[in-house]
């Protein structure tokens, strides 16, 4: 098993790639801490694994982050891995956008990776190999339609990484995927900036060089790599996964 017995916090884990994540590290012998706002889905995760605690409250707020790393510590007595995932659109161009959106999307999507990392680098290097893995978007790289505060939010989000991995090596690795479309529900919303959302999902598989969508699995396998021993001599990375639809 290639996480065993790893303490990790798992954020945006009661759907899609968040869910995917969780599940496969379950199967890897992990130990998960998760989070995320649906607590249906958070207690369905928790009695279907094995070693899940669900911890169901809001990345935005700094103490929801701090609470989340004293539940890893307190039950485990460590913390190994950081999965981040949660993240929301804020649909509309800078004129329509609303100030309040454009707040809680950044938020969400950005200042949420800096709280819950704030509070775990203390005890990520106190371990042999700390690792921190954000789940960015090819939006830090291409722009999309009325999506403004999802692109700056990913493009900063990369930038943070690379900071990060500066500072903390060689204690602690830091990497960041950047999904392409991948069949979730954020997919499905993402599609409602254009005029037919039906078509601009069926668009996006098209260009896709490999001609389809990502599936949740897809993106989980990358990461289980990165926070892996597999990967020991990766950090400060963006790794793109998008079925190569950046380069058309």
């Amino acid at each position: 098993m290639k996480l065993k017995d790893k303490v990790c916090i798992v954020t945006g884990a009661t759907s899609g790639i968040g869910k995917a994540i969780a599940e496969s590290f379950s199967s890897e012998g992990a130990k998960l801490v998760l989070s995320g706002r649906n607590q249906e889905s958070g207690k369905a995760l928790e009695n279907g694994l094995n070693n899940v605690l669900f911890v169901p409250g809001d990345v935005t707020d700094p103490s929801y982050n701090k609470k989340l790393v004293q539940t890893a510590m307190e039950t485990h007595g460590k913390l190994d891995i950081l999965s981040l995932n949660a993240g929301i659109l804020g649909l509309g161009n800078v004129q329509e956008l609303s100030i309040d959106s454009w707040r809680h999307t950044i938020d969400t999507n950005l200042s949420s990776i800096f709280y819950l990392c704030k509070y775990a680098l203390p005890q990520l290097q106190k371990q042999p190999q700390g690792n921190i893995l954000i789940n960015a978007s090819i939006a830090a790289f291409k722009s999309f339609p009325n999506h403004p505060a999802y692109c700056a939010s990913k493009a900063a989000s990369v930038a943070l990484m690379k900071q990060m991995a500066v500072d903390y090596a060689p204690k602690v690795r830091v990497n960041a995927i950047c999904p392409g479309p991948v069949d979730t529900p954020l997919l499905w919303e993402s599609a409602q900036a254009f005029e037919n959302p039906d078509t601009a999902v069926e668009n996006a598989k098209r260009t896709t060089l490999l001609k389809r969508l990502g599936t949740p699995k897809d993106i989980a396998k990358l990461v289980l790599f990165l926070v892996s021993e597999d990967s020991s001599w990766i950090t400060g990375t963006t790794v793109t996964i998008d079925g190569g639809i950046i380069n058309t």
